[in-house]
């Protein structure tokens, strides 16, 4: 999920309504903004394990040629009718 970057001006406003809720409902956004900063960073994933090099034995003649032999052309056209 990405985040969303708010300008001061935006904060404000939000406090301006937030301001005049009841302390127990203050305390429990504040927990729940505290859990979602925890979790964000226990969750962050490292950038290198997303991306990587094709691992095979086969060359890329081989692999083509096994693509190419697995595709299925159809025939028979169905009707929407």
């Amino acid at each position: 999920m990405g985040s969303l970057t708010v300008s001061n001006k935006i904060l404000d406003k939000y406090f301006g309504y937030l301001k005049n809720l009841d302390s127990k409902s203050k305390r429990s956004l504040i927990d729940k903004l505290t859990r979602s900063i925890e979790t964000k960073s226990r969750n962050d994933i490292e950038l290198n394990k997303m991306f990587g090099a094709w691992k095979d034995n086969r060359d890329s003649d081989e692999i083509i040629s096994e693509i190419k032999d697995s595709r299925i052309n159809k025939t028979i056209t169905e009707s929407f009718e």
